[in-house]
């Protein structure tokens, strides 16, 4: 598999985030304030945010289990996610192939391998949280830690 051009999609202001850094919009933990800087730069117009269409479940599943989220705040978090209208991308095609790939050869989920595959298939970066997931896949040179994001 080839390294991706995460650098062009960039200037093209254009980015995957996963679910680490989602779920740090929502709790307080190691490396919240640079997740809210993304979405800050996001919110101002200064990225793109793609991801793949697993990204709501996974911050709500996550928020679920950290013990701090009831019901009626899970549907907040919800629609709050629902309003940030990122670009969600179904797992089809040769992106789904890649996501296999990608899997099969690092040893991932087809979850974690999704998030990769997007940056990939998308000649962009994801930005993550998930120092284990760098560690994993960083010979594809399109993963960077979400304390590097600069706007």
């Amino acid at each position: 598999m080839e390294r991706g051009g995460g650098d062009k999609a960039l200037e093209r202001g254009e980015a995957v985030i996963d679910a680490s850094v989602v779920v740090k919009w929502f709790v307080r933990e190691e490396y919240t304030e640079d997740s809210l800087r993304l979405r800050d730069a996001y919110v101002d117009g200064l990225v793109d945010l793609l991801a793949p269409c697993i990204l709501h479940m996974e911050v709500l599943n996550a928020l679920k289990y950290s013990g701090g989220f009831g019901e009626d705040e899970l549907k907040e978090v919800a629609s709050i996610l629902d309003g940030y209208q990122f670009t969600l991308r179904d797992l089809t095609g040769s992106y789904a192939e890649r996501t296999v790939e990608i899997a099969m050869r690092k040893g991932l989920t087809i979850y974690d391998a999704s998030y990769v595959a997007l940056a990939l298939v998308n000649e962009t970066v994801l930005y993550t949280a998930d120092e284990k997931l760098i560690r994993r896949v960083s010979s594809l040179g399109v993963v960077r830690h979400v304390a590097e994001f600069a706007p």
